[in-house]
């Protein structure tokens, strides 16, 4: 059984004051505003089969807020799930259930279950208001570079042998 959003936050859900607390707490009050992404994210979650009795999931809000701060931060899942645990402003905007932390395999599992069609929707979705807020026009995009395609063998017992030789 999965809950979809947290219904009631928590009286302890506390956002540093510090810059990335502030940012934190922009982002939080963003996704509030767009409660049909966690719906997307819920569809997602869902697999065929699954019963609605038995142990709670990680609610589907948390897993999109989760999914976000580990891209934002660019952080590992075990790194994710160090700061989920440590930082009061990291569970607030996760708004994890209280006593939940979660395992790197448990967000490993959960985050990756979110399709890239979901990701685009949520992508659309956060160009459209950076657009409506007059904040990005969205016409440039950052290209990654860093990988082409080259005229390169595919190593084989063979070939690498023979490159240890010369």
């Amino acid at each position: 059984m999965r809950q979809e959003r947290t219904v009631q936050a928590s009286v302890f859900d506390l956002f540093a004051g510090h810059e990335i607390g502030r940012e934190l707490k922009g982002m939080s009050d963003w996704l509030d505003e767009q409660r049909h992404l966690t719906g997307l994210v819920a569809a997602d979650l869902r697999r065929h089969g699954v019963k609605e009795t038995g142990r709670e999931g990680l609610p589907a809000e948390a897993v999109l807020r989760c999914a976000l701060l580990k891209q934002h931060r660019q952080l590992s899942y075990q790194e994710l799930a160090f700061h989920l645990e440590d930082s009061a402003s990291f569970r607030a905007f996760a708004r994890l259930p209280w006593g939940w932390s979660p395992k790197k395999s448990v967000l490993h599992k959960t985050i990756s279950a979110i399709r890239a069609s979901t990701w685009e929707d949520i992508n659309e979705v956060l160009l459209s208001s950076a657009r409506h807020e007059k904040l990005e026009s969205g016409r440039v995009i950052r290209v990654d570079s860093t990988v082409t395609a080259a005229l390169i063998h595919e190593p084989s017992d063979s070939s690498l042998l023979w490159d240890a030789v010369r």
